[in-house]
C-alpha cells in the first residue's frame, strides 16, 4: 500500500488532545488498518505507539488517533511536524 499517512490533523481539539492525552491525530489512508497506521507511526517518527482508534469523519475523511507511549511526548513529535 502506498502512503498510510497523509498529515497530521490540526484544529483545536486536535491541539489539546496533545496536550492533555499523550495522542496526535492523523488523517490517514482510507483503507490503512490499525496495525498498519501503527506500523507506519512508529516507523516514520521513531516512537512507540500504545494505542490507535480510527473513525471516518463527517467530511469522510479517515482520522487514526494515536497514542503514544509515556516514554515519547506528543507535544515534541508534533512540534516536529510543525503543527505547534
Amino acid at each position: 500500500m502506498e502512503h498510510t499517512i497523509f498529515y497530521p490533523l490540526i484544529s483545536e481539539k486536535a491541539v489539546s488532545m496533545v496536550e492533555t492525552e499523550n495522542k496526535i491525530i492523523f488523517i490517514v489512508n482510507p483503507k490503512a488498518t490499525k496495525v498498519q497506521v501503527k506500523k507506519a507511526i512508529e516507523e516514520t517518527y521513531k516512537v512507540k505507539v500504545d494505542n490507535v482508534n480510527i473513525l471516518v469523519d463527517a467530511k469522510g475523511r479517515k482520522r487514526a488517533i494515536v497514542k503514544l507511549n509515556k516514554q515519547f511526548k506528543a507535544s515534541e513529535l508534533s512540534s516536529k511536524l510543525g503543527m505547534i
